[in-house]
């Protein structure tokens, strides 16, 4: 967990699900979103199959940055008495992530086949889309360059994908009252959707002020109070012999 503690971990969570929505705020995994919102039940199936992904691949793509491509990774090479000090295979890290993500998907795309074969129909094309999602590649990308422990790697993978699960289920909800509404013609079809899409942006928001993710500083040895105390008393001293003087 490193410098994390239980609380920031929770906050760590919020902030994934609400303040650094992918869908709501930075906009990510907005072509799968659009395309399959028309009904809940088909937006709840792709929201669990980005779940799974996401946090199954994220938790693999972190290992393949700490032990592969990241700075000074291949230094367990020497081990075997292999010298990997000049070796940087950062390069490679882009095409590493993809693959990884691209194998679990054509894993789930299997499984939701076998087990829903109506889901696996109304998902259609989308499905192997999420091999491909900017949501699920960013979020595995924003983890390793925030340099996140292990733990709190897979909070916030995980709380990124129900963010997004949460952002596609509320729009599929809205978007089947709205097909038994009065609604502008102008504004049938996309035009309703972005703007709701606007306005649950905007009430996602309201969660910004919260700043529990961030580890706490350290806290100051018990001598060092007692150092400046001393100092204090020191400083306190000479002014008064100066003010006598």
């Amino acid at each position: 967990m490193g410098p994390y503690s239980v609380l920031n971990l929770f906050g760590l969570l919020l902030q994934a699900v609400f303040i650094e929505n992918f869908l709501l705020v930075n906009f990510l995994g907005m072509c799968t979103y659009l395309a399959c919102s028309n009904k809940l039940k088909t937006a709840n199936g792709l929201g669990i199959a980005v779940v799974f992904v996401l946090t199954v691949s994220g938790v693999l793509n972190w290992f393949v940055h700490r032990f592969v491509t990241g700075p000074g990774a291949l230094t367990w090479l020497s081990a075997f008495g292999i010298d990997s000090s000049q070796v940087n295979l950062g390069f490679l890290e882009f095409l590493l992530f993809i693959s990884v993500i691209a194998g679990f998907t054509q894993i789930l795309e299997i499984i939701i086949e076998k087990v829903s074969p109506a889901l696996y129909m109304s998902l259609g094309l989308y499905l192997p889309l999420i091999a491909v999602n900017c949501a699920i590649l960013g979020a595995c990308l924003f983890a390793v360059t925030r340099d996140y422990p292990f733990f709190p790697n897979l909070i916030y993978v995980f709380g990124s994908a129900v963010g997004w699960w949460l952002a596609i289920a509320l729009i599929a909800a809205i978007r089947e009252k709205i097909a038994i509404s009065n609604v502008v013609p102008e504004l049938k079809g996309m035009g309703i959707t972005f703007i709701m899409s606007g306005l649950m942006s905007m009430a996602f928001m309201g969660f910004t002020g919260i700043k529990l993710a961030d580890p706490s500083p350290p806290e100051a040895t018990s001598e060092q109070p007692l150092k400046e105390l001393a100092l204090s008393d020191d400083s306190s001293s000479q002014e008064t012999l100066t003010l006598s003087k």
